[in-house]
């Protein structure tokens, strides 16, 4: 008797207490889900902004509180090559600003330039993230690689809202116009 009085005690606690368990086990779940999705976006970052930082929220958001952010950031040679001049601020100086952003959790260099497969290969991202003002361009032939690639590596590509009004070209011109 005294056996079946504890364990209908223990029956009773257990059904009392099922719904933070299964509140527990159920956030533990999330945060399983969450721990190892990684979003990935590169960029050059030059006179980091505002808009770079809304943009690197979206990122966070995407990745979950226990995802993380990467940023492959352009090389300097990369920048001038493209752009036909050198950033404003040197790979050094950008890398350690997107280090303090607290929507960043690593910086790695883009090593591949113009092709970003190396690079998206070394983080093996869930997400690719990028700013809708790419939707208009081809994002694919910009980065070198087709859905069909991404799809083989089990990569999203997401676009998020484009921050208008603010960009690294209307900072340098802002900087050039007379008052």
């Amino acid at each position: 008797m005294r056996w079946g009085n504890i364990i209908s005690e223990f029956a009773a606690w257990n059904f009392l207490f099922s719904p933070l368990k299964k509140k527990k086990q159920d956030e533990s779940s999330r945060q399983q889900a969450n721990r190892h999705r990684v979003v990935y976006t590169g960029g050059t970052f030059d006179l980091f902004h505002a808009g770079h930082v809304n943009f690197l929220r979206q990122c966070k958001a995407i990745a979950g509180e226990y995802g993380r952010v990467v940023v492959a950031l352009n090389t300097d040679d990369f920048i001038a090559q493209f752009k036909g001049r050198p950033p404003i601020m040197s790979y050094e100086e950008r890398k350690a600003v997107l280090k303090s952003c607290k929507y960043v959790d690593y910086v790695v260099p883009n090593i591949g330039g113009a092709d970003s497969k190396p690079s998206i290969l070394n983080v093996m991202p869930d997400f690719i993230v990028v700013g809708s003002d790419w939707a208009k361009k081809d994002y694919y032939k910009q980065m070198q690689f087709t859905q069909k690639w991404l799809d083989e590596h089990h990569i999203i590509l997401l676009y998020v809202p484009y921050t208008e009004g603010i960009s690294t070209t209307e900072l340098k011109r802002r900087t050039t116009e007379k008052r």
